[in-house]
């Protein structure tokens, strides 16, 4: 794996990194402080400062003297000024995801995009050189296009029909950050657009992508939706903000991450030959997609797979290898280091003698 060149940021500098208690968050502040950076950490409260901090002693690299934390908001104008105070880079991760599905659209679109002004504008003022943003492939994918290819030319329009509320954020945050460079041109962004993120956790905590992984292993989904989707290692999406933190040719550009092409099936089967004591508790079969398409009338779960209608969808991830010299994992790894994870973790428990 070839790690980012993050030599051009004096060790004395200060890096942002916002949504510090996040899957992501956590990872690329214990990058930061492994490669010797000074790192402040927003987060909405203490109790989020507690899990960033488990986080960094899990990975080995809680620095006292090194990180600091400011408590901050998405939804509120207070105290980014003062997290912005001696920062010279920010790597915008926060953003609103939904356990369940949100009440109102707005509960999830206006702090994604609200939030992700905040910040800009705050980076603006305080003269920061550069934002890096997280967006999605949420917000390059879910317009379906002739032929499923899709790279950084490609946009979700928003209004598409049946288009889950988080993925509406992402399009939106990003399109305002865009129109917001755009309007002054005194502050860089850089935004990356990850695939579904999988690797190894740091607290107990999964959700999203990780947590199918732990319902596959507790026995949770027996069966499994026909669904494709693009994997990638949450190390490899920190190593690309990295990178895009300090290249030169990454100023204004969008990066697409994807390690490689994947379903729910295929994962499952991943598991079953990496770690079979745990084959019983696994999906035994993918659904049809007319099975999906019927069974999601009534389960709201099932809606997203129902309405990508079985696409396998070509992601390109050229840009981020020849710009900034980007490698990703294989998916093999990356599942099998989220699971090596959850174990260790105690996430998920070993099997009994009866599940074999």
């Amino acid at each position: 794996m070839i790690n980012a060149d993050v030599s051009s940021v004096p060790e004395s500098a200060m890096v942002l990194v916002t949504g510090g208690s996040g899957f992501l968050a956590g990872h690329t502040t214990a990058r930061l402080l492994h490669d010797g950076h000074r790192v402040r950490v927003t987060v909405r409260g203490a109790e989020q400062e507690a899990q960033s901090r488990a986080a960094l002693r899990r990975a080995g690299v809680e620095s006292a003297d090194r990180v600091e934390y400011a408590f901050t908001d998405l939804t509120s104008d207070d105290c980014w000024a003062g997290a912005m105070d001696g920062v010279t880079h920010v790597v915008h991760h926060a953003s609103p995801f939904p356990v369940a599905g949100p009440a109102t659209e707005d509960e999830v679109v206006l702090p994604a995009r609200d939030g992700a002004l905040r910040v800009l504008a705050a980076a603006r003022v305080a003269g920061v050189r550069r934002v890096v943003m997280t967006s999605s492939f949420a917000a390059v994918g879910y317009t379906r296009t002739t032929d499923d290819h899709y790279s950084e030319e490609n946009w979700t329009d928003p209004d598409t029909p049946g288009l889950p509320a988080y993925h509406k954020s992402k399009v939106l945050a990003e399109r305002a950050a865009w129109d917001y460079v755009r309007c002054h041109g005194d502050i860089e962004l850089t935004v990356v657009n990850p695939t579904g993120i999988f690797g190894p956790l740091l607290v107990d905590r999964p959700s999203g992508s990780v947590g199918l992984i732990r319902a596959m292993l507790n026995g949770n989904m027996p069966v499994v939706p026909v669904m494709h989707f693009d994997v990638v290692d949450v190390r490899d999406v920190v190593d690309a903000h990295l990178r895009a933190m300090v290249h030169p040719k990454a100023a204004g550009e969008r990066f697409l991450v994807a390690g490689g092409p994947s379903s729910l099936f295929r994962m499952a089967q991943i598991l079953r030959r990496h770690f079979p004591a745990y084959a019983d508790r696994l999906p035994a079969r993918e659904l049809t997609l007319a099975e999906v398409t019927e069974a999601a009338k009534t389960e709201p779960a099932l809606r997203e797979a129902a309405a990508l209608a079985g696409r396998i969808p070509v992601i390109s991830n050229h840009k981020a290898r020849s710009v900034l010299g980007w490698e990703p994992r294989t998916v093999e790894d990356t599942i099998t280091a989220s699971v090596e994870a959850l174990i260790e973790l105690g996430v998920i428990s070993e099997p009994a003698a009866a599940d074999s």
